[in-house]
């Protein structure tokens, strides 16, 4: 199999996975927003800053990883921009108090991050 057809399938695979993993994020930070109205003992654990932080900083590695390797591959930048916008945003959530606001945040920039995934999977095929 060449070089280009190997890369194309781990890139598309990690796009899959970033993609996935987003859609991940989003329903954690549902969930914890209807446990913590709900259960106040279960938002102890899922509402915990580290959760959001460990996490947050593995999907944004993924992200990353996922979008350069799109660029290398395809040469479009515009993945990557709205990606890397979506990045910031999520960064940014992680230097918010953890009082709902950083939630918020956190969903805008995965709802960009997946934008930037499924350009980056459409102008990879």
């Amino acid at each position: 199999m060449p070089a280009t057809m190997q890369l194309t399938l781990a890139t598309s695979r990690l796009d899959r996975i970033a993609m996935g993993l987003s859609g991940l994020c989003l329903v954690h930070c549902l969930a914890t927003a209807v446990a913590l109205a709900v259960l106040s003992a279960a938002g102890g654990f899922l509402g915990a800053p580290i959760i959001h932080e460990v996490g947050l900083t593995l999907a944004m590695l993924l992200g990353a990883t996922a979008l350069y390797r799109g660029v290398v591959e395809h040469g479009f930048m515009m993945p990557v921009a709205v990606g890397g916008l979506g990045l910031g945003v999520m960064a940014g959530a992680l230097t918010m108090p953890h009082d709902g606001t950083e939630a918020l945040y956190t969903m805008i920039g995965v709802g960009i991050v997946a934008l930037g995934h499924r350009l980056n999977f459409i102008a990879g095929e």
